[in-house]
Parts: structure tokens; sequence; C-alpha cells
């Protein structure tokens, strides 16, 4: 037997190595799939949630704080999970804080922009702040969080355009929610006003009669003895 057939090849040794590269690659990628999921799933599910507690926050402050609270907690552990536990590469503390603060941000940025666009019929004056409220600050967040664009990038051509957006955004909402308020336009969608299930309507008055005073009750039934209303023995 030749030295040739005794050695190993070199091919058959990287053909090998590439195939278990490629199942542990495989394995990895189908344990991170539920991972990915959850992530993307609390992305939006938190943003979501947030837009609504930042429109109808004046209803109730206390509830709609405790809510915003909580989504913002779910929209920053799927930060955690997508920029963190499913990259590769670990990033320092300053880069961990500055992630997680422009995450928060985002996320009300987007809540304000969603939130002010879906429901401007309802809450016209408010959405008309909140929509170009939100697009300043989705877009600098965005910046910020974003690794490979220089956070100075917010002043460029850009930035610019988003801010004359916004500017034109403010000016044309609040003349829309004007008019709609002229007009005396309903808010539609939404019964906020309405009485709370439960709580006792007010009484109707009584109907006056041709004297113009309050009609009176039915008379009292005499009782059996004779006596006075209500002197049953």
């Amino acid at each position: 037997m030749t030295a040739h057939q005794l050695l190993p090849s070199p091919t058959a040794g990287a053909a090998a190595t590439g195939r278990t590269s490629r199942r542990r690659m495989q394995r990895t990628h189908r344990r991170s799939l539920a991972a990915r999921y959850l992530g993307y799933v609390g992305y939006f599910v938190g943003a979501g949630l947030i837009s609504g507690a930042v429109v109808h926050h004046p209803l109730d402050p206390d509830r709609y704080t405790r809510i915003a609270g909580y989504d913002a907690l779910v929209f920053l552990s799927a930060t955690v999970l997508n920029e963190f536990l499913l990259t590769r590469e670990r990033p320092g503390l300053p880069r961990v804080l500055l992630v997680i603060g422009s995450s928060l941000a985002l996320s009300f940025g987007i809540g304000m922009l969603s939130g002010g666009l879906q429901h401007f019929d309802d809450f016209p004056a408010r959405g008309a702040v909140l929509v170009p409220l939100g697009l300043v600050v989705s877009f600098v967040a965005f910046v910020v969080k974003d690794a490979d664009t220089p956070w100075h990038r917010v002043f460029s051509l850009i930035g610019l355009a988003v801010l004359i957006s916004a500017a034109f955004a403010f000016v044309g909402l609040r003349q829309i929610a004007a008019s709609m308020e002229t007009a005396g336009t309903a808010p539609g969608g939404h019964s906020h006003g309405t009485a709370e299930p439960g709580e006792p309507a007010a009484p109707a008055p009584a109907a006056p009669t041709a004297t113009g005073s309050p009609a009176a009750g039915p008379a009292p039934t005499p009782s059996a003895h004779g006596d006075g209303p209500g002197h049953g023995h």
C-alpha cells in the first residue's frame, strides 16, 4: 500500500468539514426561526399597541400610561432579541444603551405616526400633532439606531426632506381638523363620550300640565279601613 493510499485525501477532508458546517448552520437556523419570529411579532405588536395608547391617552391617562409602558417593554424585548441575542457580534455597553434608547424612541415615533393616521377622524386636533411629530421622531431614532448610518445623517438632505414633509403635514392636517370642527363633524368609529355601563341614567323631567305645572303622579289608593294613604293594617 502506497503512502498516498495511507494518508487521508485533502479533498475528502474538506468535503466532510463542509458537510458538517452546513448541518450545523441548518440546525442553528431552525432553532433561531422561532426566536426571529417572536422578535418581529414583538416589534409590530409593541408598536401597534403603543399607537393606541398614545392616541387614547387623554381619555384615561393612568390606564393608557400603563399600557404604553407594558408595550414599550414588549418592543424593547424584541429589540434585545433581534439586535443582541440573534447576532454573532456582541456590541459593547455604550452601543447597547444607544440601541435600547433609540429603539424606545422609534417605537413611540411609529406609534404616534400610525395612531395619528388611524384615529384622525376621531381626534383630528390631536392627530394633526401626532402625525408630523411621529414622522420626525421615528426618522431620528432610526438613524441613531442603525449601526451602518452615521448619526450626522440626521442633518442630511433626507433629514431636511423629512422635516419639510412634517411641516407640510402639520399645516395641512391642522387645516383639515379646523374645517372638521367648523363643520361640526362628529367623531366617527369611537363612542368615547357615552356613559359607562351600569351608570344610572338621569331621570326624565315630568311632563307639564295645561297650567304649566308638572303633572302630579297617580293618586294614592285609600286603604281598606278608610284611613289616610299608606295607613294599612
